[in-house]
């Protein structure tokens, strides 16, 4: 994959990923794995993202683990930091006409890279499920624990679901460790760079919504039309 070097600059004090090139890190007491696989991930997702995405997939890790916590949700720190920092890749340039949803195209990304790690099949399955299905709301919370954590840390840092649940003393403990400027409007701009050349792949998903606002003329598939136009008679 080629390294993106849209969207950097903002933080010249401490370098452009804001965390002077750690690829641990400690938090709200948490703490990113401190294995080879989790700084290879780090490594990878820091090389051929922006540091918004980069940023954003660090928040959705800590996020995730510390409603986990507060839920009573046992899971692998390993496998729920792959599948955070893993999540959005699908949305780089280099797939961007590969006719596939953004998830599944990260999902595959993280299951290549964890089969050259030696993961278990289970694990990878959790990884690939909790990526695929993170824009998908109402079904992760009832799977494995990594799927539904996935998806809690990025409904937390896109969409401020449940968001009372953690403190603003906690918020702010991980926002200055992984800072978000102007989130709102750039996470909305990257995911409809990246989803715009494949309008298709946003059919019966949020995603739709995105294409809805911000490109001219988009026509959403109807889910209705599709039906009452099938080539069956009746």
């Amino acid at each position: 994959m080629n390294a993106r070097t849209t969207d950097t600059g903002r933080y010249a004090n401490t370098g452009a990923y804001g965390d002077t090139g750690a690829y641990g890190g400690a938090a709200a007491g948490i703490s990113v794995p401190d294995s080879a696989l989790a700084a290879e991930a780090t490594a990878l997702v820091r090389d051929t993202t922006s540091e918004l995405i980069y940023h954003h997939s660090r928040r959705v890790f800590w996020f995730g683990s510390l409603l986990g916590r507060r839920r009573g949700i046992a899971h692998d720190p390993e496998l729920l930091y792959v599948g955070a920092m893993f999540h959005d890749l699908g949305l780089g340039a280099e797939f961007r006409d590969s006719g596939r949803r953004f998830e599944v195209d990260g999902a595959d990304e993280a299951r290549r890279f964890l089969e050259r790690h030696g993961v278990p099949q289970e694990g990878i399955r959790r990884v690939w499920t909790a990526i695929a299905l993170h824009t998908t709301p109402g079904i992760p919370e009832f799977m494995e624990p990594e799927v539904a954590l996935v998806t809690a840390g990025v409904e937390y840092d896109v969409l401020g679901l449940g968001f009372d649940e953690l403190d603003a003393a906690t918020r702010e403990e991980i926002t200055a460790l992984h800072p978000r400027p102007d989130f709102k409007r750039r996470i909305l701009e990257a995911f409809t760079e990246g989803i715009a050349p494949k309008p298709e792949t946003t059919f019966g998903n949020v995603k739709a919504d995105v294409l809805r606002h911000f490109v001219p003329d988009h026509a959403p598939g109807d889910f209705v039309s599709v039906i009452r136009d099938s080539r069956w008679e009746e």
